[in-house]
């Protein structure tokens, strides 16, 4: 089927949010990038969106309901990385039975018509750019920030200096059973001796 790729990508975000959620710990739940400014969203935000957004965007787009309230009981960090880990899955299962014509169909995108996998491209993208918001709020609260995509900082810098990608976890079962005895991700080697960055300070 020409758009499992799609399912791909949507089954490996998961694991990309639930990662960074797992690089926060417990204290960080209400911190603000400006502790001034309510505009800048908080971990605790961050993850209620995250949830409450997807969620609509499968019922009314998609045609997926999970049937389970988008948002956990009591609003802890490893609670909400329960709850996102199990409605995704399930998301991510009843992909693997639509057909082309399904993902080709012409539904309702706010207020435009665009196909299933115009708009599917769109919600990853969109957990992408709140994800990107999170790291950056990792490195102002000084955390260790793991592998996403490729090379971090903190697992050797680039990778033209035999950077590593190192992910927290291997798998989201792995992740989950790691958080909740406190966090068992893989150890980084740090940054090394040389720049981070392609434009380093002079």
């Amino acid at each position: 089927m020409e758009y499992k790729f799609l399912i791909d990508t949507y089954d490996t975000e998961r694991l990309k949010i639930l990662s960074v959620w797992s690089m926060f710990s417990n204290t960080d739940l209400t911190v603000r990038p400006n502790s001034t400014d309510k505009r800048g969203r908080n971990l605790l935000e961050q993850m209620v969106h995250q949830c409450m957004s997807e969620n609509i965007w499968f019922c009314k787009m998609f045609g997926i309901d999970v049937k389970a309230p988008p948002l956990p009981e009591n609003e802890t960090r490893l609670n909400f990385i329960r709850r996102y880990a199990v409605d995704s899955g399930l998301r991510c299962e009843a992909l693997q039975e639509k057909d082309s014509n399904w993902w080709e169909e012409e539904v309702d995108f706010f207020e435009v018509k665009r196909s299933r996998a115009w708009i599917m491209t769109r919600r990853i993208s969109h957990a992408a750019q709140h994800r990107g918001q999170l790291i950056t709020m990792l490195r102002v609260l000084g955390k260790e920030v793991h592998s996403v995509y490729g090379p971090s900082g903190d697992s050797g810098g680039l990778p033209q200096n035999n950077a590593k990608t190192i992910y927290a976890y291997s798998d989201i079962e792995a992740l989950i059973k790691g958080e909740e005895i406190g966090g068992r991700k893989a150890e980084l080697p740090g940054p090394g001796n040389l720049p981070c960055t392609e434009r380093p300070d002079p």
